[in-house]
């Protein structure tokens, strides 16, 4: 089902141009829940469940694994991501949790963890933080560290064009696309709460680790390997500036 329903949905996607992106998201919404009855993200957030409660090697579950408020507690987890693990040592965000549970708790060898299954149980675990506030601390040393570095990556302008985050988020961010699709009214670039999301202009499922690996491709500069310090360093820093802000949706629907 999923080929003609996806197919017929890019089409009417290419009518719409220039349009309120959260608007156009919404009309989209609509249309595809009449002709499918169903939405992208519901269908992975059910798979991602199936996963979550899939027995690993060990015999174990997912639900034996802690995402920073208590073995198996779900609810406002992913609204606190990243942060520092003492279990592990470091700093990890939803993607590196769900990786390092399902090696260390449940048994499997790195080379049997499968992308679209972590970004599946990362839609899941974020679908229990909707309506949530961000809370993310920077409490550790480790945390600390890390935004500063996630901070000068931010401002940072490199690659073919010489651009960075800040040109799009801060600098041109009253400029883009005409009518800027993730910013509250003072024009404060929400974009983490937009993350994971399903991206109905080319029918993918995205984590923020795959809209920052995109990013980088779009300035023209080399993509940071997925669960890499740049990526979480990137995500730590655009958290902490979106304390406060209430999850409306995870996953999200976006163009």
């Amino acid at each position: 089902m999923r080929a003609w329903v996806w197919g017929a949905f890019l089409v009417l996607t290419a009518l719409a141009q220039g349009t309120d992106p959260r608007e156009e998201a919404k009309r989209q919404k609509e249309l595809l829940l009449q002709t499918a009855g169903i939405l992208p993200t519901e269908l992975v957030v059910q798979q991602g469940e199936e996963l979550f409660n899939r027995k690993g090697p060990f015999g174990k579950t997912m639900a034996e694994c802690d995402f920073g408020l208590g073995k198996g507690i779900l609810e406002g987890a992913a609204a606190r991501l990243p942060r520092y693990f003492l279990d592990t040592g470091r700093v990890e965000d939803l993607d590196g949790r769900i990786v390092t549970c399902m090696t260390r708790v449940q048994g499997f060898k790195p080379q049997e963890v499968k992308r679209p299954e972590v970004v599946a149980i990362a839609f899941y675990i974020a679908s229990k933080s909707t309506g949530h506030k961000i809370q993310v601390r920077l409490l550790f040393p480790e945390e600390r560290a890390l935004y500063a570095l996630g901070e000068k990556l931010f401002y940072a302008r490199s690659g073919q064009r010489d651009l960075g985050c800040a040109t799009c988020h801060v600098t041109y961010v009253k400029r883009r696309a005409g009518v800027l699709p993730y910013a509250d009214v003072l024009g404060k670039d929400l974009s983490w709460t937009h993350w994971p999301a399903y991206r109905y202009s080319n029918d993918q499922t995205w984590t923020m680790q795959d809209r920052i690996r995109a990013c980088y491709g779009n300035i023209g500069h080399p993509q940071p390997s997925l669960y890499s310090m740049p990526i979480l360093a990137l995500e730590l820093f655009l958290a902490y500036n979106n304390n406060g802000a209430v999850v409306e949706e995870w996953p999200a629907f976006v163009r």
